[in-house]
């Protein structure tokens, strides 16, 4: 994959790169085609290929740390599970709690 100097690395400042290439494409296209070099058009080309690359590069990475999250959970309560059971009663009865006192606020 091919990175600049000046990669994009966060998902917000790849959303600004992409914003900043549809704005253009569609200044591309307001204007005549006949206006634009090929050079220009090849440029937007690239940069929307290397938006595209870390854009797959971000998916990939937050796929890979999703999974493994998983898995981890998973282990986890196949290791110990009474004790998930029972935290996982814990945070039910919490929420349930709660919902409840909203609820019997609201109908007063």
């Amino acid at each position: 994959m091919n990175h600049q100097d000046n990669a994009v690395h966060t998902p917000k400042e790849l959303l600004t790169e992409l914003q900043t290439l549809v704005a253009e494409a569609e200044k591309m296209i307001g204007s005549s085609l006949s206006e634009h070099s090929d050079e220009a058009v090849c440029n937007m080309k690239a940069r929307f290929n290397a938006a595209q690359d870390r854009f797959n590069d971000i998916y990939e990475g937050t796929k890979k740390q999703v999974v493994a999250g998983a898995q981890y959970t998973d282990k986890t309560i196949r290791e110990n599970p009474y004790q998930s059971l029972a935290v996982a009663l814990g945070v039910g009865a919490l929420i349930g709690g709660l919902v409840g006192m909203l609820v019997g606020r609201n109908s007063k």
